[in-house]
C-alpha cells in the first residue's frame, strides 16, 4: 500500500501530481533547487525537502541525493514525473533497490525500451512498420553516407539514447549530413552523456499521432485513444489535441492493435505512449515513452480517467479498474504549451519574476501551472511554465475555447508564447486541419505579424490594486485567524465574504481553525 511520495520533479507536473496525491489521501514529499525554493509546487506538498544547489546535474538529476531524501523521509514511492530521471532505467533501479516503488514501469523495461534499436527490433518482430533505417549505432561519418545513400535523402540523425526532440538533425543532401551527424553525435554525448547516434530516413508532410497506454502486472493493457501532435517546433510539440481527425477510424484501431502489442511483448507496467508518424495513408512505429507525457491532460479531458491515479494504483499492485469497454470518448481538447520564451528572438527563453499572473477559468478549461504572482523563473531548467488545456464538444468549439482563455492568459514579467498561441489558433490552416509537423517552419513569419497585430489581454486588475490586495492579505492575516478559532462554518463564511469585499478582490481563500 502507497501512503507517501515523492516526486522527484518540479514545477506544473509536480503539482499536477500532488493534487492527485492529495485526493488519494496519499502524503507528498517535495525536492527543491535553491532556485526552486519559494516556487508553488514546494508549497503543495505535505514535506519538502533541499537539494542544495541549482544546476540540474546536482539536483533534480541527482540520483543519491533524491534517494537519501526518500530514505529519510520514510516514503513508500517515488513518482519521477516526466523529464529528468523519468526515463532512466539507472534511476528506476536505485529507486527499487532502496526497497521502494517505483511509480512507472521496471527498470529492466526503461533500459529495453530507451535502447532506440532494441525498440525497433520489437516492433519488427511484431510487423509493426518502421520508417527506413539501420537498427544499430553509427560511429562515423563513412558509414553514415553509405546509409543514407542507401534509404535516400533527406535523412534524421537521432541519438540512440535521447528522446524529448535533442540532438536530433535533418540532413537533405549528402553535402548537409557531415554537420548534422557531428552535432548530433555532440548533443547525444552532452546530454544523454552516451554518443551513439543513428539514422533514418525523414518524411515531410507527416503527422505525428501517438496512442496513450495504460497496463498492469496481470497483463491487462488498454488504451485511451490517440492524441494529435503534429505542431512542433525544433521536435518539441506546443499545441496537441485529441481525438486526431486527420485519420480514419480504421486506421486508428490498426495502431491501437500495435500500440497495446508492444506493450503486452514487453510486460509493460504503468502509463506509456506509443509514437507513430503516419504519411499518405502509412503509419510508421517511433519510439514507446515509458512515462507520463506532458500532454497527459488532452486525453484526461476526452476519457475522464485520472491518468496519474492509475499510475499509483497500478504501482501499488493493484489490477487494472477498467477495461477497454469501460473507456469512452466525448468531446474535444486541445493544450497549449505556455512557454517563457521571447518568440520574436528565435524563442530564447526568459527568465526572472513574474510581476502579474492571470489564469482564465470558465467552463472546459484547465490549467495546469507551476507559478503564479511573484514566482521567479529559473534559467537553468525547460522554459514550459504551464499548460491550457480546454474542452468543447467540437473541435470547433474548443478552438473558440482556447482563443478567449488564452486572451484571459496574461503572464507579465518574462515574456511568454501566449500570443504566437492566439495565432495558431486563428490561423485558417490550423482551423482546417492542414497542419503536419512542418506547419511552424512553413507558417512561422505569418504567425509573428499576426501577434504584432495582436491586442494585449484586459487585465481584471490592475498592478496596483495587486499590490493592495497582498497589503490587505498581510494586515488582516492574524485577525482572520484569531477571529475563527471558535466559529461556526457559517460564521466563517461571513467572514471570508467581508474579507473579500474589504480588499474588493475575488480570492480563493482558505480559513484555518
Amino acid at each position: 500500500m502507497i501512503k507517501k511520495v515523492l516526486v522527484a520533479n518540479r514545477g506544473e507536473i509536480a503539482v499536477r501530481i500532488f493534487r492527485t496525491l492529495r485526493e488519494m489521501e496519499i502524503s507528498t514529499v517535495a525536492v527543491y533547487s535553491d532556485d526552486d525554493r519559494d516556487s508553488i509546487f514546494v508549497r503543495y506538498a505535505d514535506y519538502s525537502y533541499p537539494l542544495e544547489g541549482n544546476s540540474a546535474k546536482d539536483t533534480y538529476m541527482n540520483i543519491e541525493k533524491i534517494i537519501k531524501i526518500a530514505i529519510e523521509a520514510k516514503v513508500d514511492a517515488i513518482h519521477p514525473g516526466y523529464g529528468f530521471l523519468s526515463e532512466k532505467e539507472e534511476f528506476a533501479k536505485a529507486v527499487e533497490d532502496a526497497g521502494l516503488i517505483f511509480i512507472g514501469p521496471s527498470a529492466q523495461v526503461i533500459k529495453l525500451l530507451g535502447n532506440k534499436f532494441e525498440a525497433r527490433t520489437i516492433a519488427e518482430r511484431l510487423s509493426i512498420p518502421l520508417i527506413p533505417g539501420l537498427n544499430r549505432a553509427i560511429n562515423n561519418i563513412a558509414e553514415a553516407e553509405q546509409i543514407a545513400s542507401s534509404i535516400g535523402y533527406p535523412v534524421m540523425i537521432k541519438p540512440a539514447a535521447g528522446g524529448g526532440g535533442k540532438g536530433m538533425y535533418i540532413a537533405k543532401s549528402k553535402d548537409e549530413l557531415k554537420d548534422a551527424f557531428f552535432k548530433s553525435q555532440s548533443m547525444a554525448e552532452s546530454i544523454f552523456h552516451n554518443d551513439s547516434v543513428f539514422i533514418e530516413r525523414y518524411y515531410t508532410d507527416v503527422h505525428h499521432i501517438e496512442v496513450q497506454l495504460l497496463a498492469d502486472k496481470y497483463g491487462n493493457v488498454v488504451h485511451l485513444g490517440e492524441r494529435e501532435c503534429s505542431i512542433q517546433r525544433r521536435f518539441q510539440k506546443i499545441v496537441e489535441e485529441a481525438p486526431c481527425l486527420t485519420i480514419s477510424q480504421e486506421l486508428k484501431n490498426e495502431i491501437f492493435e500495435y500500440a497495446v502489442s508492444i506493450a503486452k511483448e514487453v510486460h509493460y507496467t504503468g502509463a506509456g505512449t506509443v509514437e507513430f508518424l503516419y504519411s499518405n495513408g502509412e503509419v510508421f512505429f517511433l519510439e514507446l515513452n515509458t512515462r507520463i507525457q506532458v500532454e497527459h491532460a488532452v486525453t484526461e479531458m476526452v476519457t475522464d480517467i485520472d491518468i496519474v491515479k492509475m499510475q499509483v494504483l497500478i504501482a501499488a499492485g493493484n489490477e487494472l479498474p477498467i477495461n477497454q469497454n469501460d473507456i469512452s470518448f466525448k468531446g474535444h481538447a486541445i493544450e497549449c504549451r505556455i512557454y517563457s520564451e521571447d518568440i520574436k528572438n528565435g524563442f530564447m527563453p526568459s527568465s526572472g519574476a513574474i510581476t502579474y499572473y492571470q489564469a482564465p477559468d470558465g467552463m472546459g478549461i484547465r490549467v495546469d501551472s507551476g507559478i503564479a504572482q511573484n514566482s521567479f523563473i529559473s534559467h537553468y531548467y525547460d522554459s514550459m511554465i504551464a499548460k491550457l488545456i480546454v474542452k468543447g464538444n467540437t473541435r470547433q468549439e474548443a478552438i473558440c475555447r482556447m482563443s478567449r482563455a488564452l486572451d484571459e492568459f496574461i503572464i507579465e514579467g518574462v515574456k511568454t508564447d501566449i500570443d504566437y498561441l492566439k495565432a495558431i489558433m486563428k490561423d485558417t490552416s490550423f482551423i482546417n486541419l492542414e497542419v503536419n509537423t512542418d506547419y511552424l517552419k512553413e507558417k512561422h513569419e505569418d504567425l509573428i505579424i499576426t501577434t504584432e497585430k495582436t491586442k494585449p489581454g484586459k487585465k481584471i486588475h490592475n498592478q496596483q490594486n495587486y499590490e493592495y490586495y497582498n497589503y490587505m492579505c498581510k494586515q488582516n492575516e492574524k485577525r482572520i485567524n484569531y477571529k475563527t478559532e471558535t466559529m461556526s462554518l457559517d460564521s466563517k463564511e461571513n467572514l471570508l465574504q467581508q474579507f473579500i469585499d474589504e480588499i474588493s478582490m475575488p480570492s480563493e481563500l482558505s480559513i484555518d481553525g
